[in-house]
């Protein structure tokens, strides 16, 4: 007996799970059934047109269908960003703008949506729309680190600097970093446009607050030595030029010559030769060098001069001193030797002009003059002097 009901339950596993393969393929194809109910076939519709490259047609389909599926919300968010990653604007906007009207959206996936709607205004221009967008969702927890940032942006562009200052605080303490730099960079736009309207007072309530935020603001004290120099203070322009050496030595090269004018004006040239002297000997650069050189000739003559360079740029090679080490040979050169010279002055000048003077230190960014703030990375307190045989 049990020998046959061993050999009956033996025989009967193979049909057991033939009928639980069956079963498990049934409520599969059940599944598949189920899910493709629940697409509506004008999704699929949009989708073909999106791919055909006929994209209001898709939009005016996945807006039809946001009214009827609210569920296909973040498909909407995903295709608006999509348009405006390829630059299509105005269908981004068009998108998260019949988002917003939904009014059966939740308040998360709203939110979503006007930070959406307030990049787009953004990529367009539109910084009043986009800023007021934006102020509706720094008190959002979600999303209130992207609106400060994006409204720190905006105030930027706008050159909005009461703003932004304002806004960088507040950034502070939602993110947790440090914005102490650039707030002491609005500091310094405000008191160049109090300086603007000499209204001294004011820039310098400006430029002690930027020092606040950040002592090492190398523009700060070179703004204050200007507003010295304008008001006949050349002992205290001195103090706040020789201050910019010990901030940020890259600017020693954009107060070497104006505090030449200032010892100048209080007779102290022999000072300033000492200061010089000791900035050629720690730091370098070709500018201290040559002001140094201007200062040789003028208390010890021409020979003087031309020993000390050619001295140094035996040491320190740069083609600004080897031009001017060519115009003092010039003087005295005659003949063939002269039209040699003459060649190697042309070459010296392409070779200087040329040149970017200053370089961003964060993307590269070349240019001619100092930019407190780069045109390319917008990262303030980046563009330096560029360094080197054909910089400084």
């Amino acid at each position: 007996m049990d020998l046959f009901w061993g050999t009956t339950l033996i025989l009967m596993l193979p049909a057991a799970a033939m009928s639980g393969w069956l079963a498990s393929q049934k409520s599969l194809r059940a599944k598949l059934r189920e899910s493709q109910n629940r697409i509506p076939p004008e999704y699929l519709a949009g989708l073909n047109f999106v791919l055909n490259e006929e994209q209001d047609k898709a939009i005016d389909l996945f807006i039809k269908l946001l009214e009827v599926d609210s569920q296909t919300v973040e498909t909407h968010l995903a295709l608006g960003n999509l348009f405006r990653r390829r630059g299509e604007v105005d269908r981004a906007i068009r998108i998260h703008q019949n988002l917003i009207a939904r009014p059966q959206l939740s308040a998360e996936h709203r939110a979503l949506a006007l930070l959406e709607l307030g990049t787009d205004y953004m990529r367009s221009g539109l910084l009043d729309r986009a800023e007021g967008l934006f102020c509706e969702l720094v008190d959002n927890s979600a999303y209130s680190e992207q609106a400060l940032r994006a409204l720190l942006d905006i105030y930027q562009q706008e050159k909005d600097w009461q703003n932004a200052i304002g806004i960088a605080c507040r950034l502070e303490s939602v993110s947790g970093d440090r914005f102490g730099s650039e707030t002491a960079q609005f500091y310094c736009e405000l008191a160049s446009e109090a300086i603007k309207h000499n209204d001294f007072h004011t820039a310098r309530q400006h430029l002690h607050n930027a020092l606040d935020m950040d002592k090492n603001c190398a523009r700060a004290s070179l703004i204050e030595a200007g507003i010295c120099k304008i008001e006949s203070q050349p002992a205290a322009a001195i103090d706040a030029y020789r201050k910019v050496g010990k901030q940020d030595p890259d600017y020693l090269p954009e107060v070497t010559g104006p505090l030449f004018e200032c010892y100048r004006e209080i007779g102290k040239l022999d000072e300033y030769r000492d200061y010089l002297h000791e900035v050629v000997a720690t730091i370098g650069g070709i500018t201290p060098l040559l002001c140094l050189t201007d200062l040789t000739e003028e208390l010890e003559g021409r020979d003087a001069a031309v020993h000390y360079l050619a001295s140094e740029l035996n040491r320190r090679p740069a083609v600004r001193g080897v031009h001017r080490l060519v115009e003092y040979a010039l003087a005295s050169a005659e003949g063939d030797m002269q039209r040699s010279l003459y060649t190697i002055r042309q070459m010296t000048e392409r070779l200087i002009q040329g040149k970017s003077v200053y370089q961003c230190k964060q993307c590269g960014f070349a240019a001619k003059n100092l930019h407190w703030q780069c045109p390319g990375c917008k990262c303030w307190n980046t563009i330096k002097p560029v360094f080197g045989v054909e910089g400084e």
